[in-house]
Order: structure tokens, then sequence, then C-alpha cells
């Protein structure tokens, strides 16, 4: 049967084909619908679903989950393997029972993400099997064959989509879903294979290394590397390279040999096929040169004379992702073609740049405002990841570095020896992610800040999945809900504090109480997301300027997309009525429309 799906739709259909049983991840964009998908549907096909706190708890989840003989996943975005990394390089030792693959997203061109980061390398670094897909097809296919990989070599398994891939839509063909239960056989004590102690270890890292032939062997032979010889110019491609490669051979009508690769290790065979056959090669791939670099070790061996083009050459841009003008473009000037520029190619229409900008309403920018009337400009604002990062035009943002990493950099300013006021922002999520680590780390080390957890009941940026902080599971279970003001005071922080940052004033003064505490401060600025209340079916009330209005600008400093201003401002449709640009307006010329 063939349907029309997302690619990470598509892989969670993949993943209840292959009949997992359990499924944890982390939100992350481009990474999050796949959990999204399987949690609405969990119960019907007796899966375990689960948002976990952080990455390296979902890939732990699931390796207890494998080492049960449960089929198992977990997802990610690619820095979400960062956090992950620890328990994954060691179980690349330790190995699985049941199949445990880890989907793991690359986003080239960081669309949503703060850094570019190559997950194969990961794969190299692990000496695992990684499946590299280049259509939502692909995206399902390699997710049913990765945990059939897994199980044979005892090996986990990386599969990487990419933004496009997850996000494309396209008709998948698509298989049964097994009947019954998807639960293993339970636990089975190996201590010589489950325990990592170094006489342990150091066997096991060998039989990893021995496993690595037999493992190229096998993927070398998957239907997703695929070698045509023709002429004695060539093109290397994976992933999505592949895909635009074809594509740019039928547009310039170039009759070149073509391999693409979809696996790693990197079919060698095919590669020393085509390295003997041409004189000039062009290697097609996103990011890194990891391709080329296996291209460029067979061709020392094979044919020294061999011209090869790419990321190192400069042909291949390796910053962004590729797109079929790009990959067109690149094969034209090898061919001593001329380029062509986008208004040419069909499809490829350049959309206008849009700045990015918290929502109207957005309880994050009413808590930037009191936070920068009470800290002021010259307060040093470190910043985390998520949307409140949006802000940084509201002057609160002036460092944004990884997950959690808000409150220990704004630790190292302080203890660095800068005596300005320090005020670190974090949302919920991220708090309870990798923030409540530095929030003891300060309490411990006796930090003088003020920490803002900007709670906006939900994990907004990635699609407002929940978390421990709302009291519900991915399935929509009604869960323990975790206390933010309990923790920030278990954890150390002196003064705590909780705002409506609808209440301006109210606001100000409790941010200007936590910027004079002499030690730790917490100010919980708790403001559901709007977007949320609105999908909950809240009506919001409006408001509209009044003929009061002097033109004073005072309202643009809110930074709100409703404010627009020509000689005097006014308030467009997209007011949500948080009601804050009539509390900063000094003449009360802006009313709730009645």
């Amino acid at each position: 049967m063939r349907e029309y799906l997302l690619g990470n739709v598509a892989i969670a259909r993949g993943i209840l084909e292959a009949g997992a049983g359990l499924a944890a991840g982390y939100p992350g964009t481009p990474s999050s619908e796949i959990i999204d998908t399987l949690s609405g549907i969990a119960s019907r096909y007796d899966i375990h679903v689960e948002w976990s706190v952080n990455e390296k708890a979902a890939l732990e989840v699931a390796i207890g989950g494998s080492w049960a003989g449960t089929r198992s996943v977990a997802t990610m975005k690619h820095v979400g393997l960062n956090v992950a990394a620890d328990p994954f390089m060691t179980l690349a030792y330790l190995g699985v029972d049941a199949g445990l693959v880890i989907v793991s997203a690359d986003d080239p061109y960081c669309h949503s993400s703060q850094n570019e980061q190559d997950t194969r390398r990961y794969a190299q670094f692990a000496s695992v099997p990684c499946l590299d897909p280049a259509d939502p097809q692909e995206a399902k296919d390699m997710t049913i064959y990765a945990f059939e990989l897994s199980e044979r070599f005892g090996v986990p398994v990386l599969l990487r989509p990419t933004t496009r891939v997850s996000h494309a839509r396209s008709d998948v063909e698509t298989g049964e879903i097994p009947e019954g239960r998807r639960r293993g056989r339970g636990f089975r004590k190996d201590p010589a294979r489950r325990v990592s102690l170094p006489v342990n270890a150091r066997r096991l890292h060998r039989e990893l290394i021995d496993k690595q032939k037999d493992m190229e062997r096998e993927i070398e032979s998957a239907p997703w590397n695929r070698l045509a010889l023709k002429g004695d110019v060539g093109v290397i491609s994976s992933g999505i390279g592949g895909l635009y490669a074809e594509e740019a051979l039928a547009n310039l009508g170039a009759d070149l040999s073509l391999l693409r690769i979809g696996t790693y290790p990197v079919p060698s065979r095919q590669i020393e096929e085509i390295v003997k056959h041409t004189s000039k090669v062009m290697v097609i791939e996103e990011m890194e040169p990891v391709v080329e670099e296996q291209v460029e070790i067979v061709a020392r061996r094979c044919n020294p004379e061999l011209q090869i083009l790419g990321k190192k050459s400069g042909d291949v841009p390796r910053a962004g992702e590729l797109d079929l003008l790009t990959v067109r473009n690149a094969i034209a000037r090898m061919l001593g073609m001329s380029a062509i520029v986008p208004k040419d190619l069909p499809g490829t229409e350049i959309v206008p740049p849009r700045p990015p900008s918290l929502c109207p309403g957005c309880g994050h920018r009413a808590a930037y405002y009191a936070m920068r009337k009470a800290f002021g400009k010259d307060a040093i604002y470190t910043n985390d990841i998520g949307c409140y990062t949006i802000g940084i035009s509201m002057g609160t943002v002036d460092t944004c570095l990884c997950m959690g990493a808000s409150i220990t950099i704004g630790s190292g300013i302080r203890f660095g020896g800068d005596e300005r006021p320090i005020c670190c922002c974090i949302g919920d999520s991220t708090f309870l992610h990798a923030g409540m680590t530095g929030l003891l780390n300060a309490a411990y080390n006796k930090s003088r800040m003020t920490i803002a957890i900007l709670d906006n009941s939900t994990t907004a940026m990635t699609g407002h999945q929940p978390h421990p902080g709302t009291g519900k599971t991915a399935t929509g279970e009604e869960s323990v809900r975790i206390s933010l003001e309990g923790i920030a005071k278990a954890l150390g922080a002196g003064h705590v504090e909780c705002i409506d940052p609808y209440s301006l004033e109210e606001s100000i003064n409790a941010f200007a109480r936590a910027r004079d505490f002499a030690g730790l401060s917490v100010v919980i600025s708790r403001a559901p997301c709007r977007i949320l209340l609105r999908r909950k079916g809240e009506r919001f009330r409006r408001y509209r300027v009044t003929d009061e209005c002097v033109g004073c600008r005072q309202c643009l400093e809110f930074d709100c997309p409703a404010i627009e201003f020509d000689e005097k401002a006014s308030i467009n449709q997209l007011c949500t009525g948080c009601g804050v640009c009539a509390q900063i307006c000094p003449k009360g010329a802006i009313e709730v429309v009645k």
C-alpha cells in the first residue's frame, strides 16, 4: 500500500513494521515528529513511548529495552547525540541484544540548530554502521534494515536523516505491521559482556574491531549503494546529495558514471570500481567530507592520478545544505559548462528572508522587558537553547552555546572577575534537560547571580511536547508534575520567586529583588505558550491605540510584531491581548477593544 508520508512519519512507520516495542527520545527539530507520531498510537500497537528528560536518558532507556530483548529506538537531533555520547561510545563495546537503532537527525544550514554537526563522524568514532536516507521511502526501509543489521552484528546502528528528508513528504510503499506482543523475554545476566570493567572493555574492543570487515561486506550489498559505470568522468554522492546528483545529470544531459552511497562504512569495492573506471570524479555530500576522504584513500591505492573534486577542492560547499541548483552548477563547472542563476531552474525560487521574532503576546517578551528594566543594558545576559533565544532583539541575549550552558557560563563570567549584574535565562524544558546541574554547581560554588527560568508549560520550540513540569507523559497520561520552585530551593538557590510576566510592575520589582540578593537567586516567569492556549480553545482579547497617542515610540521598545508605527502607533490583527503595551504607554493611549 502507498501512503503520502512525512519523512519522520515514515521512520515511525518503519519502527512499527520492524516490531519495535520501545521508543524514547528528546524533542529536537528535525527529529521530533517520530515520537510525536508513535505517542498517539502507542497503546494500539503495545509499544512503550516516552519523552525522556534528555538524550542521554533516552538512549539509556533504549539500551535497557534492548538488553531485555525488546527492539528499541532512541531519537534525537544531531547535537543531542553529544549529550548521549557517553553511553553511545561504550555501548558499541557492550553491544545489544534485540535490535537498537539511534535516530540522529542532522540539520545542515542550521535551520533550527546551533551547529552543522555531521553524525557520520560519530559512526566512524564509535565503529558502528550508519544509514543515510535520501527520501522518506529510504528512511522507512532503512529503519527496518537497521534493526536487522543491529541484531546481526550485536551493535547499535545509527540512522541519519537530514532536515530535508525528515520534513519532506512523498509517496511511501508501506508494509504490514506485525501483530502480537512486542516485549522481549527479559534481561539475561552476563557481567562479562554488560559490565564495562577495563578487563572486559579491552576484550570487547577487540571484538568490535574484528566485526568491522564483516559489517562492511554486509552493508556493501545493501540496495542503497548503487553504481552505474558510463563515461570516464563520474559523480560519487551520498544521502540526499544522490537525489540532487541524479536530477542534475538529467538536467544537464550528462552521461556520467554515478555511484550513490547510503551506508557507512562506505562500500569500498564499488568505490574502487568507479575510481579505476574514471579520470575525474566529484564527490557530492552534505557537510563533512566523510565519503571524499574514503575516496582519496582508495584512489591512492588504485588510481593515484585520479582528479578528485569536492569539498576539499572548494568545488562543493562544506557549510550549509545542498540543493539542486548548487549540485547542478558544481557538476556543470566540472564539465566546462556554464552555471545558471536560480530563476532559470524551475523549483528554485528564492524565498525572501524573514527575521525570527517571538510570537505576539509571548510571555518571554514580557519577562525580557521587565528583566531589562530591572537589570539595565549594561548587565550580562547569558542565554540558552529554546524559542526564547529569538528574543535577542530585546537586548537580553548575550551568549548562547548549548542546552543548559547559560547558568554555568554565567558562573564562569562571575568567577572570571566580572562584577556587573548577571541574569541567566533558561526555559522550563531546557532547565529540566540540562540546567539543574548548572544550578546545583552555582549554588555549591557560591555564585552570585540571578537565574530566570522562563516557564511556558511546554517544549515550545520543537512542537509543544510535554515534559516533567507539565504533569503529562508523551502519550497524554497524567503523571507527577515537578515543581520548578521546589527544585530550585532543593538545589540551593537562596532566593526563589515566581512571577506573572504580564503584571509588569510586579515583575520589574521581582527582578530587582533578585538582582540585589547577595547570593544565588531564581525568578520563575510562568506564562503558558499563547499557541498552546489557542489550541486549547482560549479566546484572546485585543487592544487598540486611541487618539491620545503622541508618537513617543516607547511601545516599540516592547518589540511586538502586533505593534506598527507610522507617525503614531497602531496595533494589528496579530494582537493576542497580553496587555503589556498598555502598561508601557506613558499616555494611557492603549486600551482593550470593547
